[in-house]
């Protein structure tokens, strides 16, 4: 029974999923590179899910207390699908306006975009706290694993198919394409829903635990090693996904690769992606997470400085090989971080998973705005766009060693200790 609870739930967890591939890997290219729009608008309009991420906190709190038809979670799940879904059909419609009228698109672009990051946020706190609830304190690692396993290869598949659609490319190819992966999404995001939370439960507790939820996270950063790690993961983060929104269109710029190859890169890197999740639960075991951490820092810092060098040597070959090694890189990074965030919890898992989160959007966010704007204005002062994709790869790498850095001064143990009088000072303040 439970094992099918956990399909389901990676089910939904995919439908999300599924609605960041073709912004992110499709239409993030044909705004920068076919119609020239500024990289920093479009990493603005890609990084709304992350600008909005703070509502998730007030989300879950009002689905804790206000279930809808007897339902405390799926209403809200089905909403915010809805509206992803919307916001990736209606997206490069909202687009191709912009030429015509630019005021009326972008601010249509904003509107869309805005449905579309808002429904990222209303479904991901919902089935994350369905997840939790349904798993259970012992099960909910497993759980993760499932929802992470099927999301990546289902984004491979959803990157695979996109690009096999866009095999011609044309706006109404475009859109058709777009049409099919937001169907196709909320298809399976509805079928995850089927029969999946219980109708009528009793609450799980969890509003309160929300509803001091900025006294506790202030508590959390007043940890000197809480506070180290939380730096960590935001210079990581914003280093190794900050390309999210540029690796594509430079490729295009670069080696004028048709949209169709563009978009088969998020396949190749979340490929490799998926390879070294597997590959890293092993290695963990016989050297330990801090070093799994450093070797996959250092394969993501040796994959941006190919593809940095990539447009010296004009080969589209060396391209895709620092693709290649940025994915296995991010991959081995991303499970040892995952592991080193449990690690850093105590009995509030809740609070420090939270404060983590939190480290996590805010790096998402400003790792996409700063890489747009960093591109503009170098390719501005340069007057060439390749110099500016270049500068922002030679960045992240320089973020990434400072992480690297920085990763060798936390320590686990230490943080174990210093948590124990925070937790003491935290059930004060909530008595008082």
């Amino acid at each position: 029974m439970m094992l099918r609870k956990r399909l389901q739930l990676a089910l939904v967890h995919l439908a999300v999923a599924m609605t960041l591939v073709p912004i992110n890997s499709t239409l993030n290219r044909i705004m920068i590179k076919e119609m020239a729009i500024s990289a920093t608008l479009v990493a603005i309009l890609a990084s709304l899910p992350y600008l909005f991420s703070p509502t998730q906190v007030l989300i879950g709190s009002y689905s804790d207390r206000h279930p809808l038809f007897g339902w405390r979670r799926t209403p809200y799940i089905a909403l915010g699908l809805v509206l992803c879904v919307l916001g990736v059909v209606l997206s490069p419609l909202a687009v191709f306006l912009m030429p015509a009228n630019w005021w009326l698109g972008l601010f249509t672009s904003l509107l869309v975009f805005a449905a579309w990051g808002m429904g990222f946020n209303v479904a991901s706190v919902a089935y994350l706290s369905l997840a939790s609830e349904l798993s259970g304190e012992g099960g909910r690692s497993r759980t993760v694993s499932i929802m992470w396993f099927v999301m990546i290869a289902g984004i491979i598949v959803t990157a695979a198919s996109l690009s096999g659609m866009l095999a011609e490319y044309s706006h109404a190819a475009l859109e058709r394409a777009f049409l099919v992966i937001g169907a196709a999404a909320l298809a399976l995001g509805l079928l995850g829903l089927v029969r999946l939370e219980p109708r009528h439960a009793d609450p799980v507790g969890q509003a309160h635990q929300r509803a001091n939820w900025h006294v506790l996270l202030r508590e959390v950063l007043g940890n000197p090693e809480a506070r180290i790690f939380f730096i960590y993961l935001i210079l990581m983060l914003a280093a190794i996904l900050g390309q999210d929104v540029l690796l594509e269109p430079f490729a295009g710029e670069a080696f004028d690769l048709p949209v169709q190859a563009t978009t088969r890169i998020t396949s190749i890197w979340g490929t490799c992606v998926l390879v070294m999740l597997v590959v890293a639960g092993m290695l963990e075991q016989r050297i330990g997470k801090r070093a799994v951490a450093q070797i996959g820092a250092a394969g993501a810092i040796g994959g941006f400085a190919v593809i940095a060098a990539s447009p010296m040597t004009g080969s589209v070959s060396v391209f895709y090989a620092g693709v290649v090694l940025l994915g296995l890189g991010t991959g081995l990074a991303t499970v040892s971080n995952l592991s080193l965030m449990l690690d850093m919890t105590t009995a509030r898992v809740g609070l420090f998973i939270g404060a983590w989160g939190v480290a996590d959007a805010l790096a998402r966010l400003v790792g996409t705005v700063l890489a747009g704007a960093v591109r503009d204005v170098m390719a501005q002062i340069s007057g060439d766009a390749v110099t500016g994709y270049v500068s922002v790869f030679i960045i992240q790498a320089g973020l990434l060693a400072l992480s690297w850095i920085i990763l060798l001064r936390i320590d686990v143990g230490r943080f174990r200790e210093q948590t124990l009088s925070i937790e003491e000072r935290a059930a004060l303040m909530e008595e008082g």
